[in-house]
């Protein structure tokens, strides 16, 4: 570090990210634009890690770019320094989409395991299959059930 800020590749080491992503977070406005050194090197204020640690969090999270772009700008304008509630109605809003999603894994994971037990080897042999525990028997129903209507 020096005196006056970070150098591109000692911020994105810092964070552990790769340069490129540094310049794709300035593109997006997640990373303000670095002061330049007298030599023109990117120059970034040691508070980047932070930052830079916090998206990479809240992507693991689940959360877009877009979303923590929100998240951030929400973050910088609390009016009397009161949080807008912006992340606790967002989290809540994320949680039940990864429930949602865990709820669908479910589904799949005990799909698949039945298709294992039951020995299926050949997709469209299963599709006319009435025991095959796979939805295709299902969706097949609900087509027949329609054509007759």
């Amino acid at each position: 570090m020096t005196g006056s800020g970070l150098r591109s590749g000692q911020l994105a080491d810092a964070a552990g990210v790769n340069q490129q992503t540094l310049r794709y977070y300035e593109r997006r406005g997640l990373l303000a634009a670095p002061q330049r050194s007298p030599g023109g090197h990117r120059l970034y204020p040691a508070e980047s890690v932070t930052l830079l640690r916090v998206i990479k969090t809240a992507q693991r999270l689940g959360f877009t770019l877009n979303e923590v772009a929100d998240l951030i700008d929400a973050g910088r304008h609390q009016h009397g320094g009161r949080p807008d509630g912006g992340l606790q109605a967002r989290a809540r809003e994320k949680l039940i989409e990864v429930e949602q999603k865990l709820a669908d894994l479910t589904v799949i994971r005990d799909t698949l395991r039945a298709a294992i037990s039951a020995g299926c080897d050949d997709l469209v042999a299963c599709a006319g299959s009435s025991c095959c525990p796979l939805p295709f028997a299902e969706l097949i129903e609900r087509n027949d059930r329609a054509d007759t209507c």
